[in-house]
């Protein structure tokens, strides 16, 4: 099971998926602010200014996140969500970053955050078939 999946605890016969960035990711955050704070000293005006940064790293990894089910796909941001239904994308596909960018009906794209290329066979169990799953 990949890291980062974690299924609907409402119900057991649910196929909602929930896809996140492991929270181990909150270490290198960790690493960040340590560097960060090597400059404070050096820079006292704005090096402390600095320390935002890390903190809104950790807000990041806990909020990006895909919520899937058999109707819709919920591509949740840093400062909003948007749900969509699986007939409104007319595919997915992977652009120089590791997350999966929805082709949409209209012609625009959306961002699925922590959606990689191993996880999609969790999407095509939500979906109930939608998204194909390339292991099969």
């Amino acid at each position: 099971m990949p890291s980062g999946f974690v299924p609907d605890p409402s119900s057991a016969t649910s196929a909602r998926v929930v896809i996140r960035i492991s929270p181990m990711a909150h270490f290198a955050t960790g690493f960040v602010a340590l560097g960060l704070l090597a400059l404070v000293p050096a820079f006292p005006a704005w090096g402390m200014a600095l320390l935002v940064i890390p903190a809104v790293l950790s807000v990041a990894i806990v909020r990006l996140r895909t919520m899937a089910d058999r109707e819709t796909v919920t591509a949740r941001t840093l400062l909003g969500s948007r749900t969509l239904r699986w007939d409104d994308i007319d595919g997915l596909r992977f652009a120089k970053s590791a997350w999966a960018r929805a082709r949409l009906t209209d012609g625009s794209e959306l961002l699925l955050p922590a959606v990689t290329f191993a996880t999609l066979p969790l999407l095509t169990a939500a979906s109930g078939g939608r998204v194909p799953n390339p292991y099969e």
